[in-house]
């Protein structure tokens, strides 16, 4: 989920805000981080206009928490956590009131790789890949990932892979709002590791917040052409939820696997992808193509092309009404598969059951799995647990 984009004509409903980055944001803001990188392609001109109006979202002041949660309790020792974490201490600077102390996973010293022991003895069986599971919108929030990953038998109860041959897919948006995002990524890279030495995968796609916060990076506070007047990566990034201690333990490791992740896959006649948005096509005409443009953009350097990659990839909504079977259709035609499985819009906000992506007056959305639409060609991953919802990790495909 991501807000501030700046897109279009602003238009309201019971479930939808400004989808734009507002004026008080329009500043550039004062970073540390030298603006570098790289980007520019040519795009095929497409139709955008419903697109462009029902992508709008909500704008959320920096200082507005979202539904209070249950408290952490004491961290446990490193050899207990099911992490394999180290805490952190005392909470640094800069925590917004959506964090709390989380561990991280210790990658053994600034650039590392991940390092995973493998037993000479214990080679991949060659035999086939097993089951496929993914998970939604993980936002920063570690130990509910934990949690979900154990609850399903992906993981043990130290935190290391056990699910052998699985495969599982991550759908993008590991970081912001929540309060430990580096953490996620570092248990997701680890996993990644631990399961390609069993025999089985565990990968991820880019969201749109990956590509804002390797934005916020790369740019800080360069000014883009936002469509709605001057934006910068760095406001945008500090009004969706970026937390000042993901930014400072961000190392060149975790950029780079931002920067490779794919846009979009076909697994099993599962069309997975991060957004639920027809802007994919505008990348491409089959899914390598989309991958190999947005990895090329993503190693040019240009602010703006940058930017108007993230802001469509935040355009969403486009699978929820009377034409979304259609939209649907139309990326499987391209792309393959028989069903589309998305995250980035959480399941109470798309079915307007709570007014906005945070919750409002003490709402608890109720999400007891995936939400299957568009005349059930489309599933929608995101349980909203960035509002005191779910953060879904299923097998696929669903049961009838």
């Amino acid at each position: 989920m991501t807000q501030g984009a700046g897109q279009g004509p602003v238009v309201r409903t019971a479930t939808l805000r400004d989808f734009r980055v507002p004026p008080y944001a329009q500043v550039p803001v004062q970073s540390q981080v030298p603006p570098h990188a790289d980007v520019a392609q040519e795009h095929v001109a497409r139709e955008q206009t419903a697109q462009e109006q029902t992508a709008q979202e909500h704008v959320m002041p920096q200082d507005q928490a979202p539904p209070a949660r249950t408290q952490p309790s004491q961290q446990p020792p490193e050899s207990a956590h099911p992490g394999n974490a180290v805490p952190e201490g005392e909470a640094p600077d800069g925590y917004t009131p959506t964090e709390r102390d989380l561990p991280v996973i210790n990658l053994g010293g600034p650039g590392d790789t991940v390092q995973v022991q493998v037993d000479p003895d214990e080679a991949p069986a060659p035999d086939g890949l097993g089951p496929l599971y993914v998970v939604g919108d993980v936002h920063g929030y570690l130990d509910e990932l934990v949690a979900a990953l154990g609850e399903q038998g992906l993981i043990d109860a130290e935190g290391n892979w056990a699910a052998g041959h699985a495969r599982l897919w991550f759908l993008g948006d590991f970081t912001d709002r929540g309060p430990d995002g580096i953490g996620v990524i570092d248990l997701v890279m680890r996993l990644s590791a631990e399961a390609a030495a069993a025999g089985g995968y565990c990968k991820a796609l880019m969201g749109n917040h990956e590509l804002l916060l390797l934005g916020a990076k790369r740019f800080g506070d360069t000014p883009v052409n936002s469509g709605a007047g001057t934006a910068t990566f760095q406001a945008a990034w500090l009004l969706n939820g970026g937390q000042k201690s993901d930014m400072d333990r961000l190392q060149e490791v975790h950029l780079q696997w931002m920067a490779r992740l794919d846009a979009v896959i076909e697994e099993d006649e599962h069309l997975l992808m991060h957004s639920d948005t027809t802007a994919y096509l505008e990348y491409g005409s089959s899914i390598e193509d989309v991958n190999d443009n947005v990895h090329e953009i993503l190693t040019r350097n240009d602010a703006d092309e940058c930017w108007d990659l993230f802001r469509k990839f935040t355009k969403r909504f486009a699978f929820r009404d009377e034409a979304g079977p259609e939209a649907v259709r139309e990326l499987l035609g391209a792309y393959g598969g028989r069903r589309i499985v998305h995250g980035h819009s959480p399941i109470p906000y798309l079915l307007g059951e709570v007014g906005t992506e945070d919750g409002e007056d003490g709402e608890r959305p109720v999400v007891e799995g995936p939400h299957v639409y568009a005349d059930g060609l489309a599933i929608a991953m995101d349980g909203g647990v960035t509002m005191a919802g779910k953060l879904l990790v299923v097998q696929l495909p669903l049961p009838n």
